[in-house]
């Protein structure tokens, strides 16, 4: 699957580590949509603060994708939920670990609350193999 970020001369550029404004995935034969992640260990026990979610929900991610014979070199977009403003840096630092100089589309939302109250973060993505 060969894999090209859009980047539109004539819209603005986004100043956002790893970000694209899309992505064309050539010759994907299998899709998957992951059910949002978020931060909660194996064990069931949530993870403190946003960037340990958010570290604990890309780990979670990569065991989705593993299932899948998929790794987050095959991730085509990211929806990311997050509570707290504040937390921005403590998610793009965490972001710009697991993904690298990889790019990827991505929808930033920010929510009012996610299921339980000590949640911070949520992440979804689509993957292409």
């Amino acid at each position: 699957m060969k894999k090209t970020p859009l980047a539109p001369a004539d819209i603005a550029v986004m100043k956002v580590p790893n970000y694209a404004h899309g992505m064309v995935a050539e010759g994907a034969t299998r899709w998957v949509h992951l059910s949002g992640q978020i931060g909660i260990a194996p064990d069931g026990t949530a993870r403190e603060g946003c960037e340990a979610q958010t570290r604990q929900a890309f780990e979670n991610i990569i065991a989705c994708l593993r299932d899948a014979d998929m790794t987050l070199d095959n991730v085509v977009m990211l929806r990311i939920y997050l509570v707290n403003r504040d937390d921005l840096p403590a998610l793009r630092k965490v972001r710009g670990e697991m993904f690298g100089d990889r790019l990827c589309p991505s929808t930033l939302i920010y929510v009012a609350g996610l299921v339980q109250e000590h949640w911070v973060v949520e992440l979804e993505v689509v993957a292409a193999g």
